[in-house]
């Protein structure tokens, strides 16, 4: 972990799909749909001023740890992020199917 990053527990409503989010401080992304947005320029600084939806445009495994890596629909900054434990997993399959199909 980056010695930059800030936990910050924060909950959302995920301005992609509507879905009400309890953050732990390291939530990053909607567990359903994967839409994160850019709002850090270090992880849970909250000092990036695009606050734009990022897109889950990528899926990787890097010895044996998951990672979507997500696409600002603005400024088309990218960004790695973990998959979650609390993410829906039956939604992330259907997503790296369709990803892959792209």
């Amino acid at each position: 972990m980056s010695k930059k990053f800030q936990k910050k527990v924060e909950d959302f409503t995920c301005d992609n799909c509507g879905l009400f989010v309890e953050g732990d401080g390291f939530t990053n992304h909607c567990p359903e749909c994967f839409y994160s947005k850019h709002v850090d320029v270090n992880p849970g600084d909250r000092e990036e001023k695009c606050g734009c939806l990022m897109k889950p445009i990528l899926y990787e495994i890097e010895e044996r740890i998951e990672y979507l890596i997500h696409e600002c629909v603005r400024c088309g900054h990218k960004k790695r992020n973990k998959i979650s434990k609390k993410d829906n997993y039956d939604n992330l399959l259907n997503l790296v199917e369709f990803l892959n199909k792209s």
